[in-house]
């Protein structure tokens, strides 16, 4: 397989990983051009678990990420370190990651996950639920307070930091929402009003050029006749 880029997600890249916590893995690879030629298309994604991976189909990464889709953007604003395989090709889209954004398009992508979130939390009930499904609770949580800050800094400044400042604020939120779901609502309405009242540095559509450009080198890349 034609892995382009691939690096460590999730809990592990945000540091809100606990002892224990699973280890994912996410990236991108090219089909061989010449699979595009018949009746049927190559897959478009490849998922495993022991390791946990997911890998995406350039193409269908490129169509997400221009969606604003907050899990696939995270592989190309990975710290250095965390990358574990970067090639020419996966640098380049590294290089033009700006060229994905649009403002609509990560204020829906990132407040709609989180309200899923909420929604997921919400749905549990009252926090009278078993210790597995009380750390279930709280990692949702902690996903949803990470969107809401990740979502608003990408909108209002247009890099996104994977890593996040304070862990330790994440998992007390966490923690309370466990105890009582309701907790969570503020922050998420607060993070609402925020986005109404900033102004975004992305543009109003992403800038598909460049991206279009990159998947035609990476098509060229792996053709052979």
């Amino acid at each position: 397989m034609n892995v382009l880029l691939s690096g460590i997600v999730g809990s592990t890249a945000y540091g809100l990983a606990k002892p224990g916590s699973d280890i994912d893995r996410l990236g991108l690879f090219a089909a061989d051009t010449t699979a595009f030629h018949g009746l049927h298309g190559p897959a478009e994604s490849h998922v495993t678990t022991n390791p946990d991976r997911t890998l995406h189909e350039a193409a269908k990464w490129c169509r997400l990420a221009l969606g604003g889709n907050p899990t696939v953007m995270e592989l190309v604003w990975l710290p250095d370190d965390l990358y574990e395989v970067r090639t020419p090709l996966g640098d380049e889209l590294i290089e033009i990651r700006s060229s994905l954004l649009s403002a609509k398009r990560v204020r829906d992508a990132y407040l709609g996950y989180a309200t899923q979130q909420f929604k997921r939390l919400y749905d549990r009930g009252d926090g009278s639920f078993s210790a597995d499904t009380r750390k279930r609770t709280e990692k949702h949580a902690r996903h949803l307070m990470r969107l809401c800050h990740q979502g608003f800094e990408l909108y209002t400044t247009g890099r996104l930091n994977v890593r996040v400042e304070n862990p330790g604020t994440f998992h007390e939120f966490g923690e309370e929402v466990a105890a009582d779901t309701m907790t969570a609502l503020p922050l998420l309405q607060r993070f609402e009003e925020r986005f109404d009242q900033a102004k975004s540095v992305l543009p109003d559509q992403p800038d598909e050029a460049p991206v279009e450009a990159w998947l035609h080198r990476v098509r060229a890349a792996h053709y052979t006749p």
